[in-house]
């Protein structure tokens, strides 16, 4: 029999896998709920010009393209290299954008400061791999009209405490901010047409280290021909990276802030991500500095260029990647509405976090499989159905299954469909008097 599969980088789920999605997402809607955040939800398709505004990044290059109405072939190949005369749609490859949109549409009956929750399927073309799809879910808070770190506190604050109640406790935040990244690429020399490539080449610090790092930044001066300001540049950054240094682990504020700088750091800028750090901690009942769960990091770069402010990532000890991330992004909203707004926002990973967490007895409703004989009237059958329904918790569910002879595939189908007790049911028995027994 051939095999028909979805599309590369898109999946099926089966039953189990979708309900326990839904676990996870209920909690996260929840808990986002709680810090007073509220759900919204936008269109799947956006307008091909505002896609591609020069405000998405890399993820510009990734979107899909709806073709316009009406073209016939003539029409296709004459406008074979303008995108823009082909598409008058695309799909949504992350839900930023359509946020700002949305925003700017509805500004009018939107309180001054807006919290969002938007969860939702985006699409980009990626090169399917393992943990990367090209269709799949986000998780986004967001907060508009409010420039200070008690939005971006409010933000961090929700999402370590929605990975608390998943069962990921122990998450931590690496923040940064891109003035910062900013200013350190120009005292030590870059200029501003420069600073694109170089952070781009920065943001694999992790990956190849510093002294890939300095390789990388001396090859691309010697390619670009950018001369001796260029290499001295590289001098001062390597320099940097080399410098002694005590790390000062779990700890957060302005001295260890200060300490991963170079000298003469900003004062307005410091002080935001202090003030940050101790919104967080008051907003996490933590006693001390040094139980605050950020942790400053100088060359944290994130790629979207739309950021303008305070960017952070979510780590948690049991994985090498992140579970999220986010930050301000104050000009986006000035582009569709004509006046600046600022805005920061939050992302967790769900394609991620899903898989991490731990499947708990207590997360999942009862779930049934009521197995009935053949010979069971239809009547008495809906009748037993209704009377199990009602003595089961909120949520709880029931399915009717026929007895076969292999009765016990028939438990282990219903196991893996995400079923935790069956009971029997005979003609003539009297409803709910059937016993329930465990799948397992």
């Amino acid at each position: 029999m051939a095999t028909v599969n979805p599309p590369r980088g898109m999946r099926d789920f089966l039953p189990a896998d979708k309900a326990r999605r839904e676990r996870v997402l209920a909690v996260i809607r929840e808990r986002y709920r709680a810090h007073g955040f509220d759900e919204i939800e936008t269109p799947v398709v956006e307008e091909y010009d505002r896609l591609h505004a020069g405000i998405g990044g890399d993820n510009e290059k990734l979107s899909y393209n709806i073709l316009r109405r009406g073209l016939d072939a003539d029409a296709i190949r004459e406008a074979a290299d303008d995108p823009a005369a082909l598409s008058d749609l695309g799909l949504r490859y992350d839900l930023t954008v359509p946020l700002a949109r949305f925003y700017a549409s509805n500004r009018g009956q939107l309180p001054t400061v807006f919290r969002s929750i938007q969860i939702g399927p985006v699409w980009r073309a990626e090169r399917p791999q393992k943990g990367r799809y090209r269709q799949f879910v986000q998780c986004d808070i967001d907060i508009m009209g409010d420039d200070s770190a008690r939005a971006e506190a409010e933000l961090l604050a929700a999402s370590l405490d929605t990975l608390d109640a998943l069962g990921l406790e122990g998450g931590q935040v690496r923040v940064n901010d891109r003035r910062v990244l900013d200013w350190m690429l120009e005292s030590f020399g870059f200029t501003e047409d420069e600073r694109p490539g170089v952070l781009i080449t920065i943001d694999k610090l992790d990956k190849i280290g510093a002294e890939g790092v300095t390789a990388e930044l001396r090859e691309r001066a010697l390619r670009q021909a950018q001369g001796p300001s260029s290499e001295g540049a590289v001098d001062a950054f390597a320099a940097f990276l080399a410098r002694p240094q005590t790390m000062e682990y779990n700890t957060y504020g302005e001295r260890q802030i200060r300490k991963a700088l170079p000298e003469n750091a900003p004062d307005h800028i410091v002080g935001h991500l202090v003030a940050l750090g101790e919104a967080v901690a008051a907003a996490r009942a933590t006693a001390s500095e040094g139980e605050i769960p950020l942790v400053f990091d100088p060359f944290l770069v994130r790629g979207m260029g739309y950021y303008t402010g305070t960017i952070f990532e979510l780590a948690h000890p049991s994985v090498a990647y992140s579970l999220g991330g986010g930050g301000r992004y104050d000009g986006m909203i000035g582009r569709f509405l004509g006046q600046q707004v600022p805005a920061v926002g939050f992302s967790i990973g769900f394609e991620r976090i899903v898989d991490l967490v731990a499947e708990r007895e207590a997360d999942a409703a009862p779930a049934v499989v009521l197995v009935h004989d053949a010979d069971v009237p239809v009547a008495e059958l809906l009748a037993h159905k209704a009377a199990l329904l009602r003595s089961l918790p909120d949520g709880g569910r029931v399915r009717l299954e026929r007895r076969n002879k292999n009765f016990k595939g028939l438990l282990e189908r219903a196991a893996a469909d995400g079923y935790t007790a069956f009971a029997s049911v005979r003609a003539g028995d009297v409803p709910g008097t059937s016993d329930l027994k465990p799948l397992t």
